[in-house]
C-alpha cells in the first residue's frame, strides 16, 4: 500500500512525527508479531514517546484488544 505525501503531511501535522520516522517504524514492524500482547505494549509505548502523548492503561488495553481481535479499521486514510 502506497501513501501519498499529503497523507504523511496530515499525519505529521496531527502527531508531530515526520515521514522518515514513520517509515522507519513501519519497516521495523513489518516482521513483528502484532498479535503478541507484549509486543503491542512495546509499540504503543514507542508511539506514545514519539508523539508526546500519554496512553492510559485502559486505552492501551482497548487498543490491544482491537488489534488482537481484528477490530482495527482497514482504511487508515479515513482515520487521519
Amino acid at each position: 500500500m502506497a501513501f501519498s505525501d499529503s497523507f504523511f503531511k496530515r499525519v505529521e501535522k496531527k502527531t508531530n512525527v515526520n515521514k522518515e520516522t514513520i517509515l522507519n517504524l513501519a519497516s521495523k514492524l513489518q516482521n513483528t508479531d502484532l498479535k503478541n500482547e507484549e509486543t503491542l505494549r512495546e509499540v504503543i509505548k514507542e508511539l506514545s514517546n514519539m508523539t508526546g502523548r500519554e496512553v492510559s492503561k485502559e486505552k492501551e488495553d482497548k487498543i490491544i484488544s482491537a488489534v488482537i481481535n481484528d477490530k482495527v479499521p482497514k482504511d487508515i486514510d479515513k482515520m487521519i
